[in-house]
């Protein structure tokens, strides 16, 4: 009888475990967007004459012809700490919030943020984006995408200079 109480004990915990870690959610989970060559994200400004300790961060998602849907991005911008060596998010001064970028009957919907940073009073510090993707019909997410800054994105509205497109920025005094 020990035995079998135990074995009942252990079940129970299992399940409780599994109970704890498992997502809370309205509906069911949202699926991860598949890559695609209208998914990106990119530095587009990086601390210029124009836009001094500015970093401008930009974004591009496709639309799947879904006209009840709406596409959503949330700009997050990062630092690179020097102790850890790992990217952190500034916080609510590096976020852009989520922004409604329109419905997912387009076949893509571009949008960007920039963020004025204070520089560093010696030596500099490196800074990326990090941009979060939802495809919602209604208040449920369909479909999210999350990615970090990359170059090469070719000319992007907003660039300065333009045509610029960058995976990171550094900012100095």
């Amino acid at each position: 009888m020990p035995r079998r109480f135990a074995t009942l004990i252990a079940a129970f915990m299992v399940l409780l475990t599994a109970l704890a870690v498992a997502p809370v959610s309205g509906g069911a989970a949202a699926k991860k967007a598949k890559p695609n060559r209208l998914l990106w994200a990119t530095v587009n400004v990086c601390d210029t004459a124009d836009h001094p300790d500015t970093i401008g961060i930009r974004g591009s998602m496709p639309g799947n012809g879904i006209r009840k849907q709406e596409m959503y991005m949330r700009f997050q911008l990062q630092y690179l700490s020097a102790e850890d060596k790992k990217w952190h998010n500034i916080g609510d001064a590096g976020d852009s919030g989520w922004i409604d970028v329109g419905s997912a009957k387009y076949q893509r919907r571009q949008t960007g943020r920039n963020f004025t940073v204070v520089p560093p009073q010696t030596g500099s510090f490196k800074l990326r984006g990090a941009v979060t993707f939802e495809w919602r019909e209604g208040t449920e997410v369909v479909k999210r995408a999350r990615m970090s800054t990359s170059g090469k994105r070719g000319s992007t509205a907003g660039a300065d200079p333009s045509g610029f497109s960058a995976a990171t920025c550094s900012v100095t005094k």
